[in-house]
């Protein structure tokens, strides 16, 4: 009987160990696949680099090159909408793993990130309302009410210029240029001071309303993507294959189905 008893209870002990032998595997398991995960951060109003489309599936350049980079890097990605003017604070705290979404790299947010080389040029130029008159360069926003979108390289460019700021009316600031956009439609904005790129994307689409002054405001920038400081590793592998796919002509073709023509940096 003390036979039967000791035989029962090693079996039991047996069961119970190799229970927790899978479960431990089953759980290791699953954290090394979250970890491949990549997850980007966006603004999901700014076309054409990253928005939500008619069917609100997240589409877009920069999501488009962001999908290859990680199918090439064997990793999944997702796409989490972020506050933008709080992009640093998420990076930081790990809630997104890059920026990738028309980042303009500044000496500012060098302070706080690793950039990627540029891939692409920026600038900022102003956008009016079709038929306005009198505003042909940033010297004739004086004593206009100007729209921009907040955490943008727009706005550091006029919070830093102490003197043009103040000599605008006012300077409002939005969550997304779409916002603006609206605004200066409607005759709340006398102009609109925004990344090119998307201006005239959105121009694009109401060739009607508004029309761009091709003339910039502060310095041309250029495209990036933002990682942890440090996160040297995965800013090194998503250069690798960023650089793999201008050398097989990949990044030119998504341009050419976003822009009509390859506008990224050689």
């Amino acid at each position: 009987m003390k036979k039967i008893l000791v035989l029962c209870f090693t079996l039991v002990m047996s069961v119970m160990l190799f229970a927790g032998c899978g479960g431990n595997a089953a759980k290791d398991n699953g954290s090394g696949s979250s970890a491949k995960k990549i997850i980007v951060g966006l603004d999901d109003n700014y076309p054409p680099m990253g928005f939500k489309d008619e069917n609100n599936e997240i589409t877009g350049f920069d999501v488009d090159l962001a999908k290859e980079a990680s199918k090439r890097l064997g990793r999944e990605v997702e796409f989490k909408a972020i506050d933008w003017s709080s992009k640093e604070a998420e990076l930081k705290s790990s809630r997104v793993d890059v920026l990738w979404n028309g980042l303009d790299i500044t000496e500012k947010r060098k302070e706080n990130m690793l950039f990627s080389d540029p891939y692409m040029d920026n600038r900022q130029i102003i956008f009016v309302k079709k038929g306005t008159a009198g505003i042909a360069s940033e010297a004739d926003l004086k004593g206009k009410t100007v729209g921009t979108q907040s955490g943008g390289t727009a706005e550091e460019y006029i919070d830093g210029n102490a003197a043009f700021k103040s000599s605008m009316k006012e300077v409002k600031k939005y969550s997304d240029y779409i916002s603006a956009f609206m605004d200066l439609e409607n005759g709340r904005l006398d102009a609109i001071v925004a990344d090119e790129i998307t201006g005239r994307y959105y121009m694009s689409k109401h060739p009607e309303a508004i029309e761009a002054v091709d003339v910039p405001v502060g310095p041309v920038s250029t495209f990036g993507i933002g990682f942890r400081k440090d996160d040297q590793k995965l800013r090194d592998e998503v250069q690798k294959v960023l650089d793999e796919m201008k050398a097989d002509g990949t990044m030119a073709r998504i341009s050419e189905k976003w822009f009509g023509k390859d506008i990224t940096k050689k």
